[in-house]
């Protein structure tokens, strides 16, 4: 379950309170084994759970392409998750937690022949198309609106929204976009993603890695993700809202 029932009791400056019935997040862990190695531990929303494991192998440097996976499956309780990629991978050992996520995230083994990050090719997104996204991100989303407990991310093309995934983990609703892009076929290159979460570096490596030319985010980026991004020609907007917005330079 998603979600689950939750008992509070809220207080007032004039000293009442009340008693109220809330939704809460349930933590989700999640296994990842790929060609029968443990590779990903993490802690997710029991959502678009396909999509976060497609989303994770390319935004990790495991897969460059669909065609590469031939299979994901999980278990009953859906706790792990089982790749088999068409080729095997050499890999390097790495026990290392996600470095920005508040979700104890980890990966233990890395592709030791993962390709350098790419040189996108600049992307253009014209001022109509931010603001509409904007709008629409500045709506409230399905399970943030009974908990206020989730990041999200749209995956949109030329302005409009195709795919909208919600996640307890800024990384993971990335992944979640980038997976859902990767499983239907939808060029990067025509891609845009917009996030709720701060960006730093680690984000903009996933963003560049899975080739999507163009990061939106509601919030701000760090000095070492602006450089990032300038090196690698992906065009960053912060600080996106209905009235306003910046791009990095």
């Amino acid at each position: 379950m998603t979600v689950a029932p939750l008992k509070i009791k809220k207080f007032f400056p004039d000293g009442s309170s009340k008693n109220l019935d809330a939704l809460a997040l349930n933590e989700h862990p999640l296994a990842i084994f790929i060609n029968g190695k443990k590779i990903f531990s993490l802690v997710c929303t029991q959502s678009n759970l396909m999509e976060l494991v497609a989303g994770r192998l390319l935004t990790s440097g495991i897969i460059r392409e669909k065609e590469d996976i031939s299979e994901i499956r999980f278990c009953q309780t859906k706790s792990r998750a089982f790749v088999t990629l068409k080729e095997e991978i050499v890999w390097k050992e790495s026990d290392a937690p996600e470095a920005s996520c508040c979700t104890k995230n980890k990966g233990f083994a890395q592709n030791a022949d993962a390709r350098p990050l790419p040189l996108l090719e600049k992307a253009d997104c014209p001022p109509k198309w931010i603001f509409a996204l904007a709008e629409e991100f500045s709506k409230d989303s399905a399970i943030h609106t009974y908990t206020s407990g989730t990041h999200r991310c749209i995956l949109a093309l030329e302005g409009k929204s195709l795919f909208s995934a919600e996640d307890i983990g800024r990384h993971n609703a990335l992944d979640k976009a980038i997976g859902y892009m990767l499983l239907n076929d939808i060029s990067p290159q025509k891609a845009i993603l917009f996030t709720s979460g701060r960006v730093p570096v680690d984000m903009v490596e996933k963003v560049i890695r899975a080739g999507v030319g163009v990061l939106i985010s509601k919030s701000v980026p760090t000095a070492q993700s602006a450089a990032l991004a300038r090196k690698h020609n992906l065009t960053l907007i912060c600080r996106a809202w209905p009235d306003s917005y910046e791009e990095l330079e």
